[in-house]
C-alpha cells in the first residue's frame, strides 16, 4: 500500500541552540511553525547566548548529530532539510553522510552560518573547506549574507551590482540555486539576489527597516523558505514569501534585550499554505 504524502511540509533542521531564543533551532523551529510546516531538529551545538553575544559553545558530538537525523529521516521523513550552523568538518561530514543515506532527493536549504550576529565565529577555520566541498553541492539553495559570500569567493561585494559574480562563483560551487543577502550593505534598500544554474534570475527589494531586532535574520529566513519548498512552493515563491514574513517579524518585532534583538516570530502570517 502506498504511503500518502503528510499534509503538512515536514522540516528536518540541523542547526546550533540559541538560548535567548531569537535565532538557531528556537527561531528555526518558531519560523516553521509559524508557516504551517512541521519542525524535527538535530542539534548541533549549544550556545550561552542573548541580545548581546554569544558567551559559550558546547559542540554536541558528531557522532549524536548524525544518530538524530537518522532517527527523524527515517521515521517522521522529510520534505526539506534546512542546514546552520554546524560548527566543525566533522559534523559537516557526518551531516552530509547522512543526507546522501537517508535524504535522497529531499531538498537542502544550506545557511553557511559562519558568524553571530554580534561578531563570535561560529565556524571552525578548518570547516569552511568541508562546506565548501562537501555541503554547498548538496544545496537545492545557498542563503550567504555579503560576508558569508565573500568568505566563500574571495570576492569583494560593495554594491549589489557585484552580487551577481559572487552567485556565479558560487553556483560554480555545485549549488543548485544561490540567495546573496544584500543586507549588510548600504543603502535605503536591501536587495537579495536569487540565481540558479537553470538560468533563473530574479532581483528582490524593499525599504531598508531601521531596527535594531534583526538577530536570526539569516536562520529566520532559511527557514521561512524551507517551508515554503516543504509544502511545495516553486523557489520563486517561497523566497518571495519568507522575505515578506521577515520583513513583518522585524517591523513587528517585540523590542526585548538590550543589544540586537530578537524577530517576531508569532505575527499574524497572510498566506501561510
Amino acid at each position: 500500500m502506498k504511503e500518502e504524502r503528510p499534509s503538512v511540509g515536514r522540516v528536518l533542521i540541523v542547526a546550533g541552540s540559541d538560548s535567548g531564543g531569537g535565532a538557531g533551532i528556537q527561531a528555526d523551529v518558531k519560523t516553521v511553525t509559524a508557516l504551517g510546516g512541521y519542525a524535527a531538529t538535530a542539534i548541533t551545538a549549544l550556545t550561552a547566548q542573548n541580545t548581546r553575544g554569544v558567551f559559550g559553545v558546547v559542540p554536541v558530538d558528531p557522532g549524536f548529530v548524525a544518530q538524530q537525523m537518522e532517527v527523524v529521516l527515517t521515521d517522521l521523513g522529510a520534505d526539506c532539510v534546512k542546514t546552520g550552523m554546524l560548527g566543525s568538518a566533522a559534523v559537516i561530514e557526518r551531516v552530509v553522510r547522512n543526507l546522501e543515506r537517508h535524504a535522497r532527493g529531499v531538498p537542502v536549504i544550506v545557511d553557511p552560518v559562519m558568524v553571530a550576529k554580534g561578531g563570535a565565529s561560529l565556524l571552525a577555520p578548518e570547516a569552511k573547506s568541508a562546506l565548501m566541498l562537501r555541503l554547498v553541492p548538496c544545496a537545492a539553495l545557498l542563503t550567504p549574507n555579503v560576508p558569508e559570500a565573500e568568505a566563500l569567493t574571495g570576492l569583494s561585494i560593495g554594491s549589489p551590482e557585484q552580487m551577481g559574480p559572487a552567485a556565479d562563483a558560487l553556483l560554480a560551487l555545485g549549488a543548485s540555486a544561490v540567495l546573496v543577502k544584500g543586507g549588510h550593505l548600504p543603502g535605503d534598500s536591501v536587495v537579495d539576489l536569487l540565481r540558479t544554474v537553470d538560468g533563473v534570475e530574479r532581483r528582490f527589494e524593499s525599504p531598508r527597516i531601521e531596527s535594531r531586532s534583526t538577530h536570526g535574520t539569516g536562520c529566520t529566513l532559511a527557514s521561512a523558505i524551507a517551508a515554503g519548498v516543504a509544502e511545495g512552493l516553486r523557489l520563486e515563491d517561497a523566497v518571495a514569501r519568507a522575505r515578506d514574513y521577515v520583513l513583518e517579524a522585524i517591523r513587528t518585532a517585540p523590542g526585548l534585550g538590550t543589544g540586537h534583538g530578537p524577530l517576531n516570530h508569532g505575527h499574524p502570517c497572510q498566506n501561510r499554505a
